[in-house]
């Protein structure tokens, strides 16, 4: 239980009501920063604007899943406010306080170090990213699905990368019958791939490999469906990038030579939120129950 421990939520989208929920159900008290649009209104929580005085009080400060702007804006679906976090505002958390996201850029990884805040981004955590990576390839799939005039079942597929994601996109790819081919730079994830029988190429051999695709999934955030490598593949083709923004392709290009090319980060809000938000708020509370021995006030 989380009885007298005091977290604010700040910003989010569907994911994050699923985790609010979750938290009221183990007698958190609950301040609501950022959800002035949301109805109906939750019983039992406070609703609240983003002051200094309101975060001097809490335990925990719960973000948007992706903290991705460089000036320390949150976004919120449920708000037409701007919330923009500052040096200020952490300056007066408590000092045991700690900040959880999914994850964030360096600008506020850097504020959050400069104020001496620990901040704790779920998403590099194996666990939330192997359970993310399962509403992460139901979504792409349907995105292929809803994006051609073929059955995935025969295709020609490849994944870019076999990390968390790559590895259970290309293994549902493979359960629903398509061939796939896995791009891969380290001689480990060869050998991996090997054994899961994906037909394993290195990266560098990349537009050798394209000739005759499908469907290109990328899960690789850096530039690597260059302009020479999407020159040689098939128009039909379509690409699915994974990575977070700005993603792996270069998407100008694409655009050029009639290949459809889409970015597609975030999937599990989309897809799952319900899901996904069950994933976030199961890991937030067993961090944080963890750490219960830390809690007091100032």
């Amino acid at each position: 239980m989380l009885t007298g421990m005091h977290v604010a939520f700040l910003g989010g989208d569907a994911r994050q009501l699923e985790v609010i929920e979750k938290f009221s159900e183990m007698d958190a008290s609950i301040t609501l920063i950022g959800f002035d649009n949301l109805e109906p209104k939750y019983g039992g929580v406070k609703y609240a604007e983003l002051k200094e005085d309101i975060l001097k009080t809490i335990d925990v400060l719960i973000l948007h899943a992706v903290v991705t702007n460089n000036t320390g804006k949150i976004d919120s679906i449920f708000s037409s406010k701007e919330l923009l976090l500052t040096k200020n505002h952490l300056k007066s958390l408590p000092k045991h306080a700690k900040i959880y996201t999914g994850y964030s850029k360096p600008y506020f990884k850097n504020l959050c170090q400069e104020n001496k805040i620990e901040l704790i981004e779920l998403f590099e955590r194996d666990d939330v990213a192997i359970y993310n990576s399962i509403p992460t390839a139901e979504g792409a799939i349907m995105m292929a699905i809803e994006n051609t005039d073929i059955t995935i079942h025969g295709s020609n597929c490849i994944v870019l990368g076999l990390g968390r994601t790559g590895i259970t996109l290309a293994r549902t790819l493979k359960g629903v019958g398509a061939h796939v081919k896995i791009g891969v730079r380290k001689h480990e994830h060869f050998a991996r791939a090997s054994e899961m029988q994906l037909n394993p190429f290195y990266l560098n051999n990349l537009t050798n490999e394209v000739t005759d695709i499908d469907l290109l999934f990328n899960t690789i955030p850096t530039m690597i469906v260059t302009a020479q490598v999407i020159a040689h593949i098939p128009h039909r083709a379509v690409i699915i990038d994974l990575a977070s923004k700005p993603g792996g392709t270069d998407f100008r290009f694409a655009e050029k030579r009639g290949i459809k090319a889409m970015i597609a980060p975030g999937l599990p809000g989309i897809v799952a939120p319900k899901t996904a938000g069950q994933i976030i708020a199961k890991s937030l509370i067993q961090l944080i129950s963890e750490d219960s021995s830390e809690w007091g006030n100032d």
